[in-house]
């Protein structure tokens, strides 16, 4: 059984790189080999530059010139280095060999109908899997809207949520999940 994070929710995989992805981490490039493709990169454009200027009877300092092709490559390379990871592979559950087909959104959507379809008779899946989610969702948009967590300001956090979500997400107990409970909760969290 899942621990009810945003992860099980979007259907997020931790499941191990591939052979491929593997070889292409180990394999990472010397610094001598960077530096002399970058040379040669920065040296050709330098070339392409100065011939267009020239036939255009336009000169610049040559020293100029390739100051500011370093500077551009040095610009790139630290915008590499920021980007953002790429996006993570999505679970299929049809089988381990074929790519997953179908909508991301609507297969998590149908993973937590079920997930409360059963939480309605099994209160410790209720406990285990939707209230978890349930805070953190709550803390994110706190978070996002306010600037604080319940654990970083409980009183506002309280003020805030409502004393029926607070105590259902601070004190979650073993109790039968009621669909307008649920209802409850989810416009106490809108109403932030």
């Amino acid at each position: 059984m899942s621990d009810g994070g945003l992860d099980d929710l979007f259907g997020i995989a931790d499941t191990p790189r591939t052979a491929e992805e593997t070889e292409s981490v180990a394999k990472r490039r010397s610094i001598a080999v960077t530096l002399i493709g970058n040379g040669v990169v920065i040296g050709l454009a330098a070339v392409v530059i100065t011939a267009g200027l020239r036939a255009l009877d336009t000169s610049i300092s040559l020293l100029l010139l390739v100051s500011l092709l370093i500077g551009l490559r040095m610009v790139i390379y630290a915008a590499t280095l920021v980007a953002p990871p790429p996006a993570p592979r999505l679970r299929s559950r049809i089988g381990a060999g074929t790519q997953p087909t179908g909508d991301a959104l609507r297969a998590a959507v149908r993973r937590w109908e079920q997930n409360l379809d059963r939480a309605h008779s099994d209160p410790d899946l209720y406990a285990r899997n939707v209230l978890p989610v349930l805070a953190e969702l709550a803390d994110e948009r706190l978070r996002l809207r306010h600037g604080f967590t319940r654990a970083g300001d409980p009183r506002r956090a309280r003020e805030l949520l409502g004393d029926d979500l607070w105590s259902a997400l601070s004190e979650p107990g073993r109790r039968a999940l009621k669909a307008r409970d649920v209802e409850t909760y989810l416009d106490a969290m809108e109403r932030l």
